[in-house]
Order: structure tokens, then sequence, then C-alpha cells
């Protein structure tokens, strides 16, 4: 597959700024990605490095950020009072790599091209955004949806999903304490738009994605498994570099 750049990216022209890493591939195939980190992590999550690489390697332009809150304070979980703030972030993180994209090749912007992912918080955050705007992306990947807090089942963070009509794919770890196999393919059937979830047998919060026994092989099934969910929305998109 073909190699790509990363470089560190600040855009201070918004409010909030976007920060994080671009991941450039040496062949775009036109479409772009932002991935983003959980409420205890940052834009170096292991997982989220190794996706981008993969992502990238394929031919998707991948951008890599750390969420408003994460930029105000280096350790610590976002409060009530930041979740507003890092949607907006994540808004205007999609815009900047659109004009990103519109930019390399000098054509319109094609919003269809566009997708957004995040683990836990960073994919709540990232739900709810496009929930209350579903023309923003074309898809979501969330990984480890938190559910609800551990051990409290009750306090179910779903409140949004009926307004969700993005397409996305759910990664959820069958030990993940924010949330049970059983309990998710409930919520999902909340949710208007098409889904799909897939499990990571044995796995908690982090996919298994660290240790000794990591899943390395993890980032390319699940790019796997998001391109086959997708391929009908790439495939029926018109390629705004060859049109």
């Amino acid at each position: 597959m073909p190699s790509a750049s990363v470089s560190d990216f600040v855009d201070s022209s918004v409010e909030p700024k976007v920060r994080g890493y671009l991941h450039v591939p040496e062949t775009s195939n036109g479409t772009g990605l932002i991935l983003t980190h959980g409420a205890g992590g940052n834009v170096q999550a292991p997982l989220l490095r190794a996706l981008a690489d993969t992502f990238s390697a394929a031919g998707v332009t991948v951008l890599r950020c750390d969420l408003p809150y994460r930029q105000a304070r280096s350790f610590g979980p976002p409060g009530p009072a930041d979740a507003a703030r890092d949607r907006a972030g994540l808004k205007n993180a999609v815009v900047v790599l659109r004009t990103i994209l519109d930019f390399a090749r000098n054509q319109e912007k094609e919003k269809r091209n566009i997708f957004l992912g995040g683990h836990s918080y960073g994919g709540r955050q990232s739900s709810m955004l496009c929930a209350e705007e579903p023309e923003l992306v074309s898809g979501l990947l969330l990984l480890s949806y938190p559910l609800h807090p551990p051990r409290r089942p009750e306090q179910q963070r779903t409140q949004h999903l009926p307004d969700l009509h993005t397409p996305t794919l759910f990664v959820h770890g069958s030990r993940d304490p924010f949330g049970t196999t059983e309990e998710l393919e409930r919520a999902l059937k909340m949710i208007p738009a098409r889904t799909k979830l897939i499990t990571i047998e044995g796995a908690g919060h982090d996919l298994g994605f660290k240790g000794k026994s990591k899943k390395e092989e993890l980032p390319g099934w699940i790019f796997s498994e998001f391109s086959t969910f997708l391929g009908v929305i790439l495939s029926e998109a018109k390629d705004p570099y060859t049109a």
C-alpha cells in the first residue's frame, strides 16, 4: 500500500482551533477521516495512531485531533460544560479537512467524502454532532461507545440516537463496562440510520489494543469493516478528483 506523510497540524483561524496530526497519503482516493480520542486520552492514543496509519496507507487523508477540552488541559476528563465546545471543535475539524481536500485538487466540496470517528467520549460527541447536523459527514466510526457509566446501566446516553441519520459502524468489546453487547444492540434500534455492530470478543473498553496481547490486526480489520459497511456510499459517490 502507498505510504503517507504525518505532520503536526494547527489551524488557529477557527474557534475552537483545530490541533493534531495530519496524515497525507502518497496517493489520495479523495476521502477524509477525522479521528478523536476518549475522555481520559489524547490524540496520541495508540489505537488512533494505528487507525490513522492504516486508513492513510489506503489513500484516506486523516486528521487525528485533540478535542478542545484536551487542548485546554493536558490531563483529566472533560466536564459537562465542555461538551458543546468539543462538538464545535469537531465541526471545525470537518470544515478544515474538507478545505484541505478541496485545495489539494482544486475541486468543489464533496460532503460525502468526509467521515468522522472517535473512541468513547470522542465518539459520543461525534454522534451528537451528527444528530444535530445530519448532512455534516457521510459516515460515523464509533469505537467503544460509552452507552452508560460503568455499573450504572440506568443512566443511558441515548437521548440523541433517534435523531441520528448518519450511517454508523460501532466497534465494541464484549467485556466493555460501559455497555454490554446486548444493551448496545437495543440502543441501535433507536437509530433511524443504517447501523452495524461488530464485537471484539474478550475485549474491554480499549478494544484489546494495549499490552503484550494487543490485537495487532485490529486496525486493518476495522478499516475493512468500515469500507465494506460504507461500500455502497463510496461506490456510488462521484469522485471529485476524476469528474
